[in-house]
């Protein structure tokens, strides 16, 4: 048992099943009976809708119905919900648009839903939607959110002020205002966070049944939880009893935030297959995911760092736009300004910070909570400030943080948005990734670089995240009459290990076989209560939910070996699935197969063996998964190329359940982080609105050749607010690498005079900069 439980590196239960094409996508499924839908897409950017004509694409063959937004608005959908509310600094409420599940009067961006086509077929349904007529008024449209809020830029909605759904600041700035009047040095920075696009490995889809009898809805979809679907789609959208609607979803390859959200198609499946009374199934491709899935990032940030003589911070302000796209999503504005911005500051000591937030409209998909959501905008914010300022004061990148690190003696620690940081040992997570990274030894490595023709930079990125996600979860565990375990919990696997991990939390409480354990996810039906997987919440959540339901089992069956071995139950101990007693011993399949028999129990117990617990950690408490990552770059200086050729990261993620889970974690967000910093640029046409980076042929993601074997390692400081002293492992690596990748290529450069660079540091981007550097310092020589 003991090679099974907490803290050991057991291969996932779930691999042999998914690498032997056994796994069961959404894609997969069919239903007796199902017809096919096609959405018709906006292809303006802006465009007010005049007329929609149907009756060709009616007439067409296979065509069983044609739906538009009058269809919709006819059977009283509710719109689609944005689920947050933030405050704007005036105390006026946030403008919430409405987002109609198919276009009623105006669309807003490439990729808006405006009709939707069911037949027989997918082609004959695409081939259909061709035929639809559609009379659109092109309107001017803005894609720039700094052009956004200027006064003269196209409206999306015209009731919203300057494009701007709300105007967040953490607190009044007077006060930080004044420390910066008085501060002995001053760094500025203004920097990209490029928006990215999402691409989990099935495209979107969904199928959807319809009981007339029952009145009942079932919804089969890839998700991040299926009650995270479930709730606005009875609540907001149909209205409905929660029993009349079922959401299943089985496999999920990745998520990243942006499978947890109620998109239109969803809803139309389930719409019309209630109205058709047949299934109905939709299978997006990949074109469609990049133009009507949920986006990340896009920030535009203005930040400043204020310090005192001896390299101190004493003061942050920090001004941002954040593009909204054209629609609200689930909680699109909470990610740059609460989700974020609590953890401003990160891991040092800033005694005053201002933060403030536009949240502003434009002509492009929507966006939301993309891995990490909000905290590696404020890290990398962070750390090019720190890098900054130890340039300005003329001292080591590493000793500059050194200074300013939040001490061990002072945590736990209370930032200035009044979150408190449980636990920490940042500077000694920053030794050990120096040592490993072998930091000292580096200028040997960058000459012997530079006589290759090659530039090469270091760099560091120390990362905080307040991890958790929704206060409540819920799991069961129970024993079936056969001895096994079955396991419900109601956060979801969509590529993190759970069944494993999580059977390893039951074997350590439990001491049952490993492989005696069935793990059930992701069915309303199943699973009675759950929020998800989200913020790196599963561990500390399903998991102590899954640790405490355990030990209610081992309570109950204390009393049944006390019954069994005719001892008192105060002298009943339990260790490694054995109940043992002066008189005796029982395994625990011998107590279960008691349990399940009403006269071997003690008067009083009811028969099972089980137990459910639903976990509250209290709103507002959260964990902080922290951890310092180094890399090195090389850049050719004739094609602007560059290479990351070592890549280190100790991570502080508490206690580790499996380590070669969380390894694998590191290396997917560390590749993730490294795409944002050097490959994935998402753009739209500054005119037209027109996305240009549509596909894998104008949007790169980076390839197993682009990254290096990365040395992943950890400082394990068990956080005190969990049970299992557990941190979120899920987002460290896109919280850590971008400001590693971009602060290693400005210290490559740096002999250049080069301050900053934005990311995505393409091949062409890094050439022009070089370019445009030693252009300028020629100009400097001659004095021209």
């Amino acid at each position: 048992m003991e090679r099974y439980g907490i803290g050991q590196p057991v291969r996932r239960k779930e691999d042999l099943r998914l690498l032997t094409g056994r796994g069961r996508f959404t894609d997969d499924l069919n239903l007796e009976g199902q017809v096919h839908a096609y959405i018709l897409r906006s292809p303006y950017a802006h465009a007010r809708i005049n007329a929609i004509d149907t009756t060709k694409a009616r007439a067409a063959p296979g065509v069983v119905a044609v739906f538009t937004g009058a269809d919709i608005e006819s059977d009283s959908l509710g719109t689609i919900p944005c689920q947050v509310d933030i405050p704007q600094k005036n105390g006026e409420p946030m403008f919430r648009p409405p987002r109609h599940v198919l276009a009623v009067d105006r669309v807003r961006f490439v990729g808006d839903p405006v009709a939707m086509v069911v037949a027989g077929s997918h082609n004959e349904a695409r081939d259909a939607a061709e035929l639809i007529e559609v009379d659109y008024e092109e309107l001017p449209a803005v894609v720039n959110p700094a052009r956004a809020v200027e006064p003269d830029a196209p409206r999306l909605w015209p009731e919203c002020h300057g494009n701007v759904c709300t105007d967040w600041e953490n607190q009044e700035s007077a006060a930080v205002d004044e420390i910066f009047a008085g501060a002995d040095r001053i760094v500025a920075v203004d920097l990209v966070n490029n928006r990215v696009i999402p691409n989990p490995m099935e495209p979107r889809c969904a199928l959807a049944g319809y009981d007339a009898e029952t009145d009942c809805s079932i919804l089969y979809a890839p998700t991040q939880g299926a009650h995270r679907i479930h709730r606005p789609l009875t609540q907001s959208i149909f209205k409905i009893a929660p029993e009349k609607l079922r959401v299943i979803s089985y496999d999920t390859g990745g998520g990243f935030g942006s499978r947890s959200k109620v998109y239109p198609e969803l809803i139309l499946v389930i719409w019309a297959s209630r109205r058709l009374a047949r299934p109905v199934k939709w299978q997006g491709d990949r074109s469609e995911t990049f133009v009507s899935e949920t986006h990340g990032r896009d920030n535009l940030t203005h930040a400043e760092l204020a310090l005192d003589g001896n390299g101190k911070a004493v003061a942050l302000r920090v001004a941002t736009i954040a593009n909204m796209g054209a629609y609200l999503s689930d909680i699109g504005p909470r990610v740059p300004t609460l989700a974020g911005g609590r953890v401003t500051g990160t891991v040092y000591a800033i005694p005053a910070i201002h933060v403030s937030v536009r949240c502003v409209f434009t002509n492009t998909a929507p966006t939301d909570a993309y891995r990490g959501a909000g905290r590696p905008e404020v890290v990398y914010v962070m750390e090019r400030l720190m890098d900054m300022a130890a340039a300005e004061i003329g001292i080591d990148r590493a000793e500059i943080r050194r200074r300013n690190f939040i001490p061990t003696s002072a945590l736990p620690y209370t930032n200035t948005m009044n979150l408190v940081i449980d636990s920490g040992d940042f500077a000694g997570t920053l030794e050990k990734a120096l040592a490993r990274s072998d930091w000292n030894g580096f200028e040997q490595r960058r000459a012997d670089a530079a006589a290759r023709g090659k530039r090469r930079g270091i760099g560091i990125g120390y990362y905080l995240e307040a991890a958790g996600g929704q206060p409540s979860e819920q799991a069961q565990v129970r024993f079936a009459p056969d001895g096994s375990v079955v396991v419900v919990v109601g956060t979801y696997s969509h590529g993190q290990g759970h069944e494993t991990a999580f059977s390893q939390i039951v074997v350590e409480r439990l001491g049952v076989p490993f492989d005696g354990i069935t793990f059930v996810q992701g069915d309303t039906a199943l699973v009675p209560f759950g929020h998800g997987t989200a913020g790196s919440r599963s561990s500390q959540m399903g998991g102590v939910a899954i640790a405490r339901a355990c030990d209610k089992i081992v309570e109950k069956g204390k009393l049944i070996a006390a019954h069994l071995l005719q001892a008192d139950g105060a002298d009943v101990g339990f260790e490694t699935g054995v109940f043992r007693a002066s008189r005796g011993a029982v395994t625990i399949a011998e107590v279960a197969k008691a349990a399940l028999d009403p006269d071997k129990l003690p008067d009083g117990l009811d028969p099972g063996f089980d137990a459910t617990y639903h976990y509250d950690r209290g709103t507002g408490t959260f964990n902080f998964p922290n951890g310092c990552h180094v890399c090195e770059v090389e850049i050719d200086p004739e094609t602007g190329v560059v290479e990351v050729v070592r890549f280190t990261a100790v991570d502080d993620c508490g206690t580790v359940i499996n380590p070669m889970i969380v390894h694998g974690q590191a290396h997917g967000g560390i590749a993730q982080g490294i795409g944002q910093a050097l490959y994935e640029h998402t753009v739209y046409d500054d005119e037209s609105g027109q996305l240009v980076s549509g596909s894998y042929l104008d949007y790169v993601l980076p390839r197993a050749d682009n990254l290096p074997s990365i040395d992943v390692s950890f400082n394990e400081v068990p956080s005190p607010t969990n049970d299992l002293g557990v941190k979120g492992a899920g987002e460290s690596g896109a919280c850590g690498a971008p400001a590693a990748v971009v602060n290693a290529v400005v210290d490559a450069l740096k002999d250049l005079g080069v301050r900053h660079v934005d990311m995505p540091l393409t091949p062409e981007q890094v050439w022009r900069v070089i370019r445009d550097a030693e252009a300028s310092g020629a100009v400097a020589r001659h004095g021209r």
